[in-house]
């Protein structure tokens, strides 16, 4: 297909699924539950690394994580001790009790550190690229800041591992692009530098389309992909996740509404 044929078909679908009734069944819902962006971004970071199986059960998930933090997230996180049992329990898939553990405590010292989880990634970020460098560095901090906190690499995706970093791309997305469905909180991050959040639903209907010739879902692919989107849109490449996903997810059919 042209750019203008792809840009006619993928355009409209855009405008179907990028809209409110998005919301309700997916795991952004969570976040958009709060108003303080403080909140907001640390229960989308956690949001984001549950956000794999069935999302009926991610919701469950993050309803029960939000219960054990109070309804405050990010004060949570920021009193958060190792000897405290709220988190005791705790697991969803692979994502086990020590490893909620973990991430708190590595995001309470990145709080500690720089103020915010905005501050880590814009650390990473570099001047006319995309969100790779940034999501490097946001992991590897995570990872590293507290060396005894046992954060386990198969939750916090990288670049440098050749993965398509989906969950951390979908946060970024979640964090910088404005309204309906996106929050805008993050304003240090400029939305062209966002790429497309890469998984089975996105990555099957792009080579449908014949949008991505890479076979693996990966980091190249990923690249690959929002370069397309990039041609379509330079200021907002992201966009496009809606149209891709709502494709898979949906068939291309409207989004169901509970009566």
């Amino acid at each position: 297909m042209t750019t203008e044929e792809t840009g006619a078909l993928l355009n409209p679908l855009v405008e179907r699924y990028e809209r409110t009734a998005f919301i309700e069944d997916d795991p952004i819902s969570v976040v958009h539950a709060f108003d303080d962006p403080a909140d907001q971004e640390v229960i989308g970071l956690y949001a984001a690394v549950l956000a794999w199986g069935r999302r009926s059960v991610i919701l469950s998930k993050l309803a029960d994580l939000v219960e054990r933090m109070d309804g405050r997230p990010a004060q949570f996180v920021r009193g958060f001790s190792p000897g405290s049992s709220a988190l005791e329990g705790f697991k969803h898939r692979t994502f086990s009790s020590a490893d909620a553990v973990a991430l708190t405590r590595s995001v309470r010292a990145v709080l500690e550190d720089v103020g915010s989880l905005e501050a880590l990634f814009v650390r990473g970020l570099e001047a006319d690229r995309d969100i790779g460098p940034a999501i490097q560095t946001f992991s590897d901090t995570l990872l590293t800041i507290v060396p005894d906190a046992g954060m386990r690499s198969k939750h916090l995706a990288r670049p440098s591992t050749g993965s398509a970093c989906k969950r951390l791309s979908m946060y970024a997305r979640w964090m910088t692009r404005p309204g309906p469905v996106d929050l805008g909180v993050w304003s240090s991050v400029d939305p062209s530098q966002l790429v497309i959040p890469l998984d089975v639903h996105t990555g099957t209907q792009a080579r449908r389309l014949g949008l991505l010739s890479r076979r693996y879902d990966d980091w190249r692919a990923v690249q690959e992909l929002t370069d397309v989107c990039r041609s379509l849109s330079p200021e907002d490449p992201a966009r496009y996740d809606f149209a891709l996903f709502g494709l898979g997810a949906y068939q291309g059919r409207e989004i169901p509404t509970q009566s």
